[in-house]
């Protein structure tokens, strides 16, 4: 498998549809368009053809678009083959497109060759796979963002001003009696200081957009029958679980996603957490911790007519250290009391009625608040690796910030702070990106993407 080979995919999604679309990446592509349709195409112009096989037999007919390097996606030349879309059809034309010398696509491998043909870089790579995966409209549009080269713009900004305050830091080296004074001279450190700042703007544009992207992990946990899962079918607008006075009616995991104000909550409703002899239920309960132990923030439900008891003081000392939590007090139409939020060095708690919806909007803007949103239209959709590599530099900024602050600065060590955070600022549009790194991220795209 070379980047010299010719690749083919089929480009849409499986199943049944009016078009379906097969992508061919290469050089020199004329000789197989002409072995395929029998027709030389005009760049850029749709094509009118019949799609040939071995043995000159029509297998479809159908649309051809040829895309002369370096003017298309990969920076190669491009053919897509618009057929029929059922998969019989699909197969044959693909087959066709391999006897004809191409190999398979492997999966991202068409993003992945615009990338090292430098027709983008790696974060608007990234972006294309986020455009797909995008689980709201909000996520969708930052991607859109990113794919479009925002968020690379921001960075290579940054990466610039670094260059110009390393050419300045290292063009002192040189002349170690005039370092500070000339660093002074040019401004360097408020222009650290003032990367400083932009840099925690980005970050935090980051961070929303990743919380767009992977959104919230919620739990809802508690004792049998204080109302989990009519909170479950309140919050997702439907009746996804069984709702019944018997307590343990939840054997097993539900979940729903939802948004709220565009971000995705995968909401979790397990089974009431009790000692048990029944096996199917204690199998329930063991699953119920799982997924308490991987979430990102519970809600322990308590029936507001009893209160915390020490069932619900066990469940909480069992919560893993570290992780959000929520008391909730349901079902306060029994007893009278308003919806209301309370905070106290003890936590947060919500009282509302699963039944009535009253309090739910407190719940919902509380998971918001966890959720660390807060609302802007210009996010960058970003990744976990985009947040390391930006924290990272930050980490690198502020010891460049504490050299220069020091009574005696060390030069040498403030210009390596300086290098070491362009490197991990390159890490995001793969300026400095190791091929494991690259084969990770690729291998996780749609075949024919």
């Amino acid at each position: 498998m070379t980047q010299s080979d010719t690749i083919a995919a089929i480009a849409t999604a499986p199943g049944r549809g009016g078009v379906g679309v097969i992508r061919v990446s290469g050089s020199n592509l004329l000789p197989f368009s002409l072995a395929l349709t029998g027709k030389t195409p005009k760049p850029r112009y749709a094509t009118l053809a019949e799609f040939k096989d071995g043995e000159n037999v029509t297998v479809d007919s159908g649309i051809l678009l040829f895309f002369p390097g370096p003017n298309s996606f990969t920076g190669e030349d491009v053919l897509e083959i618009q057929g029929h879309g059922g998969p019989v059809v699909m197969n044959l034309l693909l087959a066709r497109c391999l006897d004809l010398g191409a190999r398979l696509a492997e999966p991202g491998e068409f993003s992945r060759r615009a990338f090292l043909n430098g027709k983008i870089d790696l974060a608007q790579a990234e972006a294309v796979a986020d455009l797909i995966d995008a689980a709201t409209a909000s996520a969708a549009r930052s991607a859109v963002r990113s794919l479009q080269g925002e968020f690379s713009k921001a960075i290579h900004a940054l990466t610039d001003e670094l260059i110009n305050l390393r050419m300045l830091v290292e063009a002192t080296l040189d002349f170690p009696e005039e370092d500070i004074d000339f660093l002074k001279a040019a401004n360097a450190f408020g222009r650290l200081e003032s990367l400083q700042l932009r840099l925690a703007e980005i970050f935090d544009r980051a961070s929303q957009g990743k919380l767009l992207q992977t959104g919230l992990h919620v739990v809802l946990a508690g004792q049998p029958n204080v109302g989990k899962s009519s909170l479950l079918n309140r919050l997702a607008g439907d009746d996804l679980a069984i709702v019944t006075a018997i307590a343990g009616t939840t054997r097993d995991a539900l979940r729903s996603t939802i948004q709220i104000e565009g971000i995705p909550l995968h909401i979790i409703d397990t089974a009431g957490l009790r000692e048990t002899d029944d096996e199917v239920e204690r199998i329930g309960i063991e699953r119920s911790w799982r997924e308490i132990e991987r979430s990102d923030v519970v809600l322990l439900l308590v029936d507001a007519r009893n209160g915390v008891s020490e069932t619900d003081r066990k469940i909480l000392s069992r919560l893993p250290k570290g992780l959000k939590q929520v008391t909730v007090f349901n079902k306060i139409d029994l007893v009278g009391t308003l919806a209301e939020r309370h905070e106290s060095s003890d936590g947060t708690t919500i009282f509302l009625s699963a039944r009535s919806g009253d309090g739910l909007e407190l719940l919902r803007q509380e998971l918001l608040k966890i959720a660390g949103w807060h609302h802007t239209d210009d996010v960058f959709i970003a990744r976990e690796r985009h947040l390391r590599a930006l924290a990272n530099t930050q980490i690198h900024i502020e010891a460049a910030c504490r050299v220069v602050e020091s009574d005696f600065p060390a030069l040498e060590i403030f210009a390596e702070d300086l290098r070491l955070a362009q490197q991990s600022l390159g890490e995001i549009t793969g300026q400095f990106s190791a091929d494991d790194l690259l084969g990770v991220i690729f291998s996780r795209f749609c075949i024919g993407k």
